[in-house]
């Protein structure tokens, strides 16, 4: 929703571009206070190792989260929400073709939180046309399922907050060079964006993305895109309870089908794992 509201005063670089450095600030300004505390140098603090997968991370995150932000020139919310949620379908795409084995019963869970999206996302059939902001948000979704791969390859030996910040770095300095080349934004705008820029800086990317990252440590990707599938599901229980926007039955209906695809996925994967194989 901030990227919503934020695209309306601000260009999709220039919002983007902000409120990613404004996450890689956040949690430097972590990372500096708690290394310093314990009397490391900056050598100490961030090693080769990390500077290459923060760096490739936060480029494929570049990627993905700019075609987002150009999404919502072209289409509605609701839609991009759900047309970004397919990085659940295509994780395990992509999976398979990295040689990882996945429980056939996982995927029916894929498709059944697929259906739970759309009758929570998408609102009378808007699919009834197709155009350049679902297009983008359709390559976001392949993008982001490619972060989540990667985040699942590299925080195995990484220290989550360290590979965020630089992920973000990253992001934000690729992002605010494409601004300035093709966009020229304003004081007043960027002032007009402020709460929204504040929210998706300090809460989605400082805390919400650094959790992915840790979190990713103790789960395999496609159980981790089907937790994901709860953003939307919070999202709407946040409307009701914050702006008393109550749900529509068919958007509880399709919150009621998320929780019981994430539920299965989990006892699908508990009865399945072997202490050999963390594959689904």
């Amino acid at each position: 929703m901030a990227q919503s509201v934020g695209s309306e005063s601000l260009e999709p670089f220039a919002y983007n571009g902000i409120r990613t450095m404004m996450g890689s600030v956040v949690l430097a300004l972590v990372i500096v206070i708690t290394e310093l505390s314990r009397k490391h140098t900056l050598k100490q603090m961030v090693s080769r190792r990390l500077l290459i997968q923060g760096t490739v991370m936060g480029a494929v995150f570049a990627v993905a989260s700019n075609l987002q932000q150009f999404a919502f020139a072209d289409s509605s919310a609701g839609k991009i929400a759900f047309i970004t949620a397919l990085y659940i379908f295509f994780v395990p795409i992509i999976s398979l073709f990295l040689g990882k084995k996945i429980h056939p019963a996982i995927w029916i869970c894929v498709f059944v939180a697929l259906m739970g999206l759309y009758l929570l996302s998408v609102k009378d059939g808007d699919f009834s046309s197709i155009n350049k902001g679902d297009v983008f948000a359709l390559l976001c979704a392949f993008f982001f399922a490619i972060h989540i791969l990667l985040i699942d390859r590299f925080t195995a030996g990484s220290e989550g907050i360290k590979l965020s910040c630089i992920q973000f770095g990253v992001a934000g300095i690729i992002t605010l060079i494409l601004m300035l080349i093709f966009e020229h934004p304003t004081i007043s705008a960027v002032q007009q964006a402020a709460v929204p820029l504040l929210y998706s800086g300090i809460m989605s990317c400082g805390v919400a993305y650094t959790f992915q990252i840790i979190g990713q440590k103790y789960t395999n990707p496609v159980m981790a895109s089907l937790l994901m599938c709860l953003e939307s599901v919070f999202a709407v229980l946040a409307a009701a309870i914050l702006i008393k926007e109550i749900p529509s039955l068919r958007e509880g209906i399709g919150c009621a089908v998320i929780f019981v695809a994430i539920i299965a996925s989990q006892i699908i994967e508990s009865l399945h794992k072997t202490p050999s194989d963390s594959s689904c």
